[in-house]
């Protein structure tokens, strides 16, 4: 019996000390990026900031009277933005890059249309180069394949511009340090193009809950779940020989919520993230790839199985006050187009999809200013409607109030595009700090790699690095940055008179001077 039980105290022992080599032990994600476990949480280490560097939250850069712009990737995205741009006084489109030369050269239609001056057109693999080293453009404007979004922005910042990125705009961990540290060196703009921050009811529901309508939001939901069968063939494809697209091959390559930014953006600005709060662990889990696989076999006729990405993704996230944000992303399955958005507070709750609407009770809805046309009003089901649509006017957003009947005129998803453009320039040109700032950036996509290394490691929970680096609870509430009303007349009147200077010289350019 004593030999028996020295037998199981050292095998005890041994396991221990396993244990503990695993812990100790350095394991690297399919990304590249080291790890290593900490008392049963995977931790991502933080890099020290290198010297000289400061935080850019906050960061502004001197007025621009004309923010002059090179926009990269004309294929699916980029031609709506540029035509956007065309309505947006004090803009001058400087230069158009697409890696074929056709639909870079096609996207002049837009200038042409405009009475604007005809623009320098850049093609081939590495024409944003070019690009990019001209001294009389500002903000380079990138909307190209996920792949290519990191290297032309980097290559934007080492040359001195500000870069408006679509998204995803950084696809791992490292991309995402490398943007932050260039953007503290460079001291130059490094926003993510997310337009679902500028929809209606996010705006409106952030101003809400900004101004206590939920009590506290103590969680929120957000979403892509699309169904891309109609869209997998018009992705871009480099030659006869790639039969994927460049969108299917990346989800069949990567696992992790590749897509997170159009749910987790909104939700982050109403949680205050890096503004008084941060996300602080993840855990992510995924099904398996049925559909995925059935893509790849039809588009190769060859058998896949390795399709890396799951069908539907789910990410939970806690942050450092104890809220709790859920992440879904779905491009495979036949489910209707849902981004989820849902605010659950104290006092109230907010839900846009499937149903959109408010929960209430009688008491918070007035103490909200909005008096009851109904008696039994309560929080157990949305608000009628009538008291709905006070409630929104009663905190429509003020960026809605300025740019909302332009929007829907202009369009891009219904207005947002045009609304996100309107407030980049805007900042830009009143010299303050943008919407969305590098850190965002980063916190938003690093969900498509930590969510990868927890579904790796059995679902284990992961700890967000700081991309702040500390500074996260430096600032108290997220907020938009907006000119007194005098300096906006001062601006849009110097814009105004710009533009009109720029269609002087379009119509020399298109030969209507005559």
């Amino acid at each position: 019996m004593k030999t028996l039980t020295k037998f199981f105290l050292g095998a005890c022992v041994l396991a221990s000390v396993s244990c503990a080599q695993v812990q100790e032990e350095q394991l690297v994600s399919t990304y590249g990026t080291p790890y290593h476990w900490e008392k049963g949480t995977i931790v991502v280490d933080t890099p020290e900031r290198p010297e000289g560097q400061q935080s850019v939250l906050g960061l502004t850069a001197p007025k621009m009277e004309v923010v002059r712009v090179g926009f990269v990737g004309l294929g699916m995205r980029g031609p709506g933005a540029v035509e956007r741009f065309t309505y947006i006084p004090g803009t001058h489109i400087v230069a158009l890059c697409d890696h074929e030369k056709d639909r870079a050269e096609n996207c002049q239609k837009y200038l042409q249309k405009a009475g604007l001056p005809k623009a320098a057109i850049y093609d081939g693999a590495e024409g944003y180069k070019a690009l990019c080293e001209r001294d009389d453009i500002d903000l380079v404007y990138i909307a190209a394949d996920w792949i290519h979004h990191f290297p032309i922005a980097k290559y934007a910042l080492e040359h001195g511009k500000h870069v408006a990125i679509e998204v995803p705009s950084a696809m791992n961990l490292q991309q995402c340090w490398e943007l932050i540290d260039l953007s503290e060196k460079t001291r130059k703009h490094c926003m993510i193009l997310e337009n679902c921050c500028y929809d209606w009811f996010e705006m409106n529901t952030l101003n809400m809950a900004q101004q206590g309508v939920f009590g506290e939001v103590i969680r929120a939901q957000g979403a892509y779940i699309h169904n891309l069968d109609d869209f997998w063939d018009y992705y871009w494809k480099d030659g006869e020989q790639d039969k994927l697209g460049w969108r299917l091959r990346y989800n069949m390559e990567h696992r992790g919520d590749v897509y997170a930014t159009h749910g987790l953006g909104p939700v982050a600005q109403a949680l205050n993230i890096h503004r008084g709060d941060r996300m602080t662990t993840l855990v992510a889990m995924d099904t398996k790839s049925v559909h995925g696989k059935e893509l790849v076999e039809k588009a190769t006729g060859e058998p896949c199985d390795t399709f890396r990405n799951g069908d539907h993704t789910t990410t939970l996230i806690r942050t450092q006050l104890g809220k709790v944000i859920e992440i879904q992303h779905n491009v495979m399955n036949p489910q209707p187009y849902n981004r989820l958005y849902q605010l659950t507070g104290t006092k109230g709750f907010a839900n846009k999809y499937p149903v959109e609407g408010y929960a209430l009770s009688s008491e918070q809805l007035q103490e909200s200013g909005v008096e009851p046309k109904v008696d039994d009003l309560s929080s157990h089901s949305f608000l009628p409607q009538e008291e709905k649509i006070q409630l929104e006017k009663q905190y429509q957003h003020p960026i809605l109030k300025k740019y909302g009947e332009m929007a829907k005129e202009v369009g891009g998803h219904g207005g947002m595009d045009f609304i996100m453009d309107a407030r980049l320039v805007y900042c830009l040109q009143n010299g303050l700090p943008l919407d969305m700032d590098v850190y965002d950036l980063a916190e938003w996509c690093s969900l498509a790699e930590l969510g990868s290394i927890s579904m790796d490691n059995g679902c284990a929970p992961i700890a967000f690095p700081d991309f702040t680096r500390g500074h996260w609870n430096d600032v108290k509430g997220y907020k938009h940055a907006f000119a007194t009303p005098e300096e906006e007349a001062e601006t849009m009147k110097k814009a105004e008179a710009a533009t009109l200077k720029l269609k002087e010289q379009g119509a020399k350019d298109w030969g209507t001077d005559k």
